[in-house]
């Protein structure tokens, strides 16, 4: 099924029936072999990945042979492909896959911030703690290229920069799973101190489907090709263990934990996300063939009006399921309230159904982030 696409979508922001802001929202879907079935406003905008990156950057580094090398597991395989939220556990983790690979935290080229779970931040905050780059969001993204790097017997040195032997493969990943060539992909820094590549939105909703169509491929235990199944382990790493991709209380856990396996999503900072679905009735229903990827991209990075998109998009597609509306019910219909608590404003769409007309995503919705709750702002600092 080919859906139209829509030149004018975007996300309101309401105040009482008021609109006072307008986010323009572009997005693609495909399937496993990079048809278009569904768009809204330029699926071909140029997007840097960010963090949506993630899970092809950490194929470079199991392709190195670093997981067996060191002795990684699933779970550190998850936390290469993560933007935690600094949480004990990912912090331990992250320092333990520098112990496997014979490293220290001082040789990780990025730097501390505030950490992505309020509970976390403001007991940094009280007792006065400056976070380091083990408690970076994407430590476990470095700590993994670390590990790539030794084990090719490259430098620890200079492993961000994109003339390393890690970053060539990623460069070479990149163009080989999405079939552009290196002309047209460019490259940029992103907030973790490493090359983020940049490229038309629908080829990130292809890169998301061969994720998800290399899960398929390892779930039907013919033989496959040595890539796929490292590939098919990336999404199985992810979506199995989703707490360790986000945290507690975050967007792309409770995602992946209301699909139980069958969806990977990974948020990119600056309003980026990309989302891998297996093989299914619903993927079916949508006329693909094989596995879906879906990209979005928020013209002006605003990660609140993001996640109420992408929960929209899967709605309309009709991708959602009763456990994710109820667990991403804060995400998708963010409220406004003001500082005393009072509620000035809600999130809801207004568009036709995506069967039967091109969507416009046209919401009222939170312009100061979900909120819990207990009244917090969530996540303003995701990179």
């Amino acid at each position: 099924m080919t859906i139209p696409s829509y030149n004018d979508s975007h996300v309101s922001i309401d105040r009482n029936g008021i609109v006072e802001n307008r986010h323009v929202v572009h997005a693609a879907v495909v399937d496993s072999t990079g048809q278009l079935l569904f768009s809204l406003g330029d699926p071909s905008r140029f997007t840097l990945l960010r963090s949506a990156a993630k899970p092809a950057q950490a194929l470079a580094v199991v392709e190195t042979g670093a997981l067996e090398k060191f002795g990684f597991d699933n779970a550190d395989l998850a936390l290469m492909c993560a933007s935690h939220s600094s949480e004990d556990r990912h912090v331990a983790r992250a320092q333990r896959m520098l112990v496997k690979s014979q490293h220290t935290e001082d040789q990780l080229q990025c730097g501390g911030h505030p950490a992505l779970n309020s509970a976390v931040n403001r007991a940094w905050i009280k007792r006065d703690f400056e976070p380091t780059g083990i408690y970076n969001n994407c430590s476990g993204k470095h700590a993994g290229m670390l590990a790539g790097a030794r084990a090719l017997g490259a430098s620890s040195d200079d492993y961000h920069l994109l003339t390393h032997p890690i970053q060539a493969r990623i460069r070479r990943i990149i163009e080989e799973l999405t079939g552009l060539s290196e002309n047209e992909v460019s490259w940029g820094v992103d907030g973790c101190n490493m090359p983020a590549p940049a490229l038309p939105l629908s080829y990130l909703a292809k890169l998301y489907a061969s994720f998800a169509q290399a899960s398929d491929a390892l779930a039907s235990g013919d033989s496959i090709a040595p890539r796929t199944q490292r590939m098919g382990q990336i999404f199985n790493a992810m979506s199995q263990m989703p707490e360790l991709v986000g945290g507690e209380g975050r967007f792309c856990t409770l995602l992946m934990e209301a699909f139980q396996g069958s969806l990977i999503g990974k948020v990119g900072a600056d309003g980026c996300y990309g989302v891998g679905m297996r093989e299914s009735e619903i993927s079916r229903n949508l006329g693909a063939v094989g596995a879906v990827g879906i990209a979005v991209k928020v013209e002006d990075g605003n990660l609140d009006i993001l996640y109420a998109a992408v929960a929209e998009i899967l709605e309309r597609l009709k991708i959602y399921n009763q456990a994710s509306k109820e667990s991403l019910y804060a995400y998708h219909h963010p409220e406004i309230k003001n500082t005393k608590g009072i509620v000035t404003g809600c999130s809801w769409a207004r568009a036709g159904s995506v069967q039967s007309q091109p969507v416009c995503l046209s919401y009222t919705a939170n312009n100061c982030g979900p909120v819990r709750e207990d009244g917090e702002t969530m996540y303003p600092y995701e990179r």
